[in-house]
């Protein structure tokens, strides 16, 4: 093609691009819109919203105008308590399982939470317990209310004798933990039997009590584990 043909098409396609097209005169004059037939009501189009620098992601351009898109964003669903075993409701499966990860971060062995979980059935079915005796325990969380001497809490442990405070004793993770401790003072405690290793660290009046709970703890320790 000569340059001056190459020119010309050059000079055709800018006009055509930008609307207008050469009159009978040699004038540039705008293309005009087919007419809307007779009787229709003409239709405003659409307004679109220009590109933002916002949204991460834009589809693509229709016909010159920005279709965003923004990704949809994702909700982690909120962990499912426990499923309760040996017998439990699900509060008491709820405190069983604040008592093995508590010994968990603290490192104890399997055995230790087998204890850890016996002693709770034994002292409070597995329920926090409050005290009227004890009259702050009653405003802070508890499963149901119970009298014996000044004892709250899931292991039933006195702040009288020095076990800890009265929210302490009430708080789950934190009565297991003072629980751990003790039981971490005991002497050979792994090697004792359950309500052994218990009776060790409550000082019971009732000392084979505990044993009874062993295989339902090992039960719910194993779900738990």
């Amino acid at each position: 093609m000569k340059p001056a043909a190459v020119s010309a098409v050059v000079l055709s396609a800018t006009l055509l691009a930008s609307g207008s097209a050469a009159g009978p005169a040699g004038s540039v004059a705008a293309s005009a819109a087919p007419a809307a037939p007779p009787g229709t009501v003409p239709v405003s189009a659409p307004v679109y919203e220009p590109k933002h620098a916002a949204y991460d992601s834009i589809a693509d351009d229709v016909f010159g105008l920005a279709v965003l898109s923004v990704a949809p964003v994702e909700v982690a669903a909120a962990p499912l308590p426990p499923r309760p075993v040996a017998g439990l409701d699900q509060t008491q499966m709820n405190n069983a399982a604040a008592i093995v990860k508590q010994g968990r971060a603290q490192g104890i062995p399997e055995k230790g939470l087998i204890v850890a979980v016996a002693t709770a059935m034994q002292e409070s079915d597995l329920y926090i317990a409050a005290s009227p005796a004890v009259p702050s325990s009653l405003k802070l969380p508890h499963d149901n209310v119970s009298v014996d001497h000044d004892s709250v809490g899931l292991f039933q442990q006195r702040a009288s004798q020095g076990w800890g405070s009265v929210p302490e004793l009430m708080d789950p993770a934190r009565s297991a933990m003072l629980f751990y401790n003790a039981l971490d003072e005991v002497s050979g405690w792994q090697s004792m039997s359950v309500t052994g290793a218990a009776q060790a660290v409550q000082r019971s009046a009732y000392p084979g009590a505990y044993q009874k709970h062993a295989d339902r703890a090992a039960e719910v320790v194993a779900a738990l584990t």
